[in-house]
Parts: C-alpha cells; structure tokens; sequence
C-alpha cells in the first residue's frame, strides 16, 4: 500500500504542464521545476509517510510566494525550514499567509500533529498570474469555466489518498467557498463544508486580531485531530 506521501507525490507529478489559458493569463505550475519538485518529495515523505487518512484544508490556488516557490501550500521558505526543517536555497522572505498558517500549526501542536491530522490543497491545483499579480481561479469567468472539469477531476484524485469524509475546511469564505460547495453538493464528496476566513485576507486586513482568528481555526479545527 502506498503512504499518504507517495500518492501526492504521484498526483502532483501528474499535473498539467502546459495548456492553452485566456489571453494576458500565465499558468504558474512550481513542479515544474526540479528543485521545487524535490523539495515538495521530501516534505511529503517526512510528514506524510504513512497510509492514515487527514481531514482535508481547501485553499484557492497556488500563490508566487508560497507553494509557487516552495511546492507545498501555505509554506514559504523561511518556514519550510525553520519550522520543517527542510534547508533550502530559496530566497529566505516570509510570505502573509504562511505567516499565519504556522501560527496555527503551532497552536495546533506543531508541525508532525498537524500535518498527522490535516492535508492542505487547493481547490485548483494551479496558479496563475496575470500582470505579475496572483489570480484567483474564479476572478475570470473565462478561466474558471476552463478550469472546472480540471478541478473535479484533481479533488476526486486526492479523496482517494484517505480522507476523512465527515468534514472539510474551506479557506476562503466568499467565492472560493461558494465553488467548493456547489460542487459538494454535486458529487457528495464530504458531509459537512466549514468555510473560514483566508489566511491572506486575515493577515492583510485584519492582521491586530491575528490571534482571535487564530483561536477560532483552533477552535473549529481541534474536532477534527484525532491524536
């Protein structure tokens, strides 16, 4: 039996490379790169080495300054290493998100607890960028459209790693939340939905309560660590 770890390794080695986007959109796809893809191997054969199943985190898509550099969602470099202890020769520049995410993780009972009880995807497994800016999936209806069946299609490749179908968290309250659960109530894939505020959106606007926010992911999260 494959461990959790191996089977995202074989998911994200198996993503698109290269495809055709509405004009002025560029793809950003990090496994494309062989440093960044071996610095994603070894984060998911040290915190994922075993076939348990996680509760799965839904954000909305790759980012330049997190998983577009390092591989692995919410994790910038200075946190991949510090915190996960995995050096590498990235630019060390923390990134807001991240910030807040390892912030969590901490209260949650650091890295190997957190990581032994959740897995952090997106609902798009791809980024984009338009005009050296991040873009969300569903901020082009155009793109989003493409996107669709690509989406389903990369969430019901991941349920098979071993999820814990009673509930997922939803990062993103608004449009990604509304996505995500319209097409749970599609396909039936979890039987409950919690949708929270976006670590960027906290950190960017609400950054004086970052620890009230914090000990509300805590308090909705702790249902779901099982040890």
């Amino acid at each position: 039996m494959l461990t959790f770890g191996e089977q995202v390794i074989r998911f994200i080695i198996q993503l698109p490379s290269a495809f055709e986007l509405p004009k002025g959109i560029e793809l950003l796809q990090p496994y494309n790169n062989q440093s960044i893809l071996q610095l994603t191997e070894t984060f998911y054969r040290k915190y994922y080495s075993d076939p348990n199943q996680r509760t799965f985190i839904f954000g909305i898509n790759p980012g330049r300054f997190g998983a577009g550099v390092t591989g692995i969602p919410f994790t910038d470099p200075v946190n991949l290493h510090v915190k996960c202890g995995i050096k590498n020769n990235i630019s060390q520049q923390h990134e807001l998100s991240s910030l807040f995410v390892y912030r969590l993780i901490d209260s949650l009972g650091g890295v190997k607890r957190f990581y032994r009880n959740f897995y952090i995807t997106a609902v798009c497994p791809l980024g984009f960028i338009r005009e050296n800016k991040n873009l969300n999936y569903y901020d082009d209806k155009r793109l989003e459209q493409l996107m669709t069946p690509i989406m389903i299609e990369s969430i019901q490749k991941q349920l098979c790693f071993g999820v814990n179908k009673q509930v997922c968290y939803c990062w993103g309250e608004g449009k990604n939340f509304s996505f995500l659960n319209k097409l749970n109530e599609q396909y039936q894939w979890f039987n409950k939905i919690t949708p929270l505020p976006h670590p960027r959106w906290i950190m960017q606007y609400r950054r004086k309560s970052t620890n009230e926010f914090v000990e509300k992911f805590k308090s909705e999260m702790s249902n779901s660590t099982v040890d």
